[in-house]
């Protein structure tokens, strides 16, 4: 008989097979996005920049499928990838065929189906419940996936209603997207597709406020992990908000922070491939601490920099290159007392760790300038040791004099 070590061994190495097949298909899908997009004229930066965003859900996706395959993550990232990707490469296809060429060409109408591949969206809300084993604990849980999946399955079957259409019409239309233009859609199929739409907004939300709640009572690598997966979640909300705020600005700074601001979509799966790999989970506290402090010391900064420069050249008889000299040094100046201000107050609130450590080796400091006996100081130093490093032992060695 087959062992069941046996058996896990085959699995794992028939998934990992077909995680490095299915990776392998997303990248080529992206290679010929980039040829399909200038075939059709819309090789611009807009399409390079949703192809940058889909390598890091691709790059994890590869990365949880081969090296725990039996956590479902990967494979939804892979899933979001391959379908994105699937749904760009036959827009651009339908694109050629019926508004540059203007008939159809080989399997156009199957890519004027396919084009909406942004349905695969529907899978992104599935990690926050399934963070970071791919496990779902409790049973009423369990039924809001069941509810999720069969409502995003007839949301999408209403989607294939309409796209029937493409092989149905005598003559078909298709928009810039290369999606289907027309078509007869029953009503309540659109009502339908509405109220899904509303119930997986519902589901994903409780799934986020059950997060929140799972971090308040975690503890140990757990906690570090929802760390990682909270952070990574607030970024990219974050960068989406801004992005929506500031997508009509045309001025410095404003249009390269609002092109720039969609990118931070990257840290969602970037944070929950270092959450279910556990690596270096400690560094979250440190690096949260640094991005705060650096982005409020920039913002700062920057404000007194715009503030200096209007004074001087609005209110003051200076010319500008007066102006922003003045305030470059005024900036340069404020620079290092700011960032050490700014670093204290964050560290308190955001790397405890961190903060409590130096408080104890400034009071150890403190205390050592008053002490002269050697017993007195090297007991308060392995007491300080112990409470900021908690270290298994400590042990001090003094070199005897020569």
């Amino acid at each position: 008989m087959v062992s069941t070590h046996s058996r896990r061994r085959v699995f794992g190495w028939a998934s990992r097979r077909v995680a490095i097949l299915l990776s392998l298909c997303v990248v080529a899908l992206w290679v010929a996005a980039l040829p399909l997009g200038a075939w059709v004229h819309q090789l611009n930066g807009g399409l390079v920049s949703y192809l940058l965003l889909l390598v890091p859900f691709t790059a994890v996706g590869a990365l949880l499928a081969v090296r725990v395959p039996a956590n479902p993550i990967g494979w939804i990232f892979l899933l979001v990838s391959l379908g994105l990707l699937l749904g760009q490469d036959a827009a651009s296809y339908s694109v050629r065929a019926y508004r540059i060429e203007g008939h159809g060409l080989p399997l156009s109408r199957l890519a004027v189906a396919v084009a909406t591949g942004w349905v695969a969206f529907a899978l992104l809300p599935l990690p926050i419940l399934l963070f970071p084993d791919g496990r779902v604990s409790g049973r009423g849980w369990r039924w809001t996936l069941r509810v999720y999946l069969a409502v995003a399955a007839i949301s999408v079957a209403g989607v294939g209603v309409h796209d029937l259409g493409a092989f149905t019409d005598a003559q078909i239309h298709v928009d810039s997207s290369g999606e289907l233009v027309g078509g007869s859609t029953p009503v309540f199929v659109k009502a339908l597709g509405g109220v899904g739409l509303a119930t997986l907004a519902i589901i994903a939300g409780a799934w986020v406020v059950r997060l929140l709640w799972r971090y308040r009572s975690a503890t140990g690598d757990l906690r570090e992990q929802l760390k990682w997966l909270i952070s990574g979640g607030g970024l990219c909300v974050f960068g989406f908000v801004v992005s929506i705020l500031l997508n009509s600005a045309q001025s410095e700074p404003w249009y390269a922070i609002a092109q720039a601001a969609p990118f931070s979509i990257a840290a969602l799966p970037l944070s929950v491939g270092v959450g279910v790999l556990k690596y270096r989970l400690y560094e979250i506290d440190r690096l949260i601490s640094r991005t705060l402090s650096y982005a409020l010391l920039t913002a700062v900064l920057a404000g007194v920099f715009v503030g200096v420069v209007l004074l001087m050249t609005r209110v003051l008889p200076f010319s500008s290159p007066v102006a922003v000299a003045a305030s470059t040094l005024a900036a340069a100046a404020l620079f290092t007392p700011l960032r050490a201000r700014l670093q204290r107050v964050i560290d308190h609130r955001f790397n405890r760790a961190r903060y409590d450590a130096e408080v104890i080796l400034a009071g150890f400091s403190g205390r050592l300038r008053q002490t002269v006996d050697l017993a007195t100081i090297e007991e308060e130093l392995l007491a300080a040791v112990d409470v900021s490093l908690a270290p298994g032992h400590a042990a001090l060695w003094i070199k005897p004099p020569a």
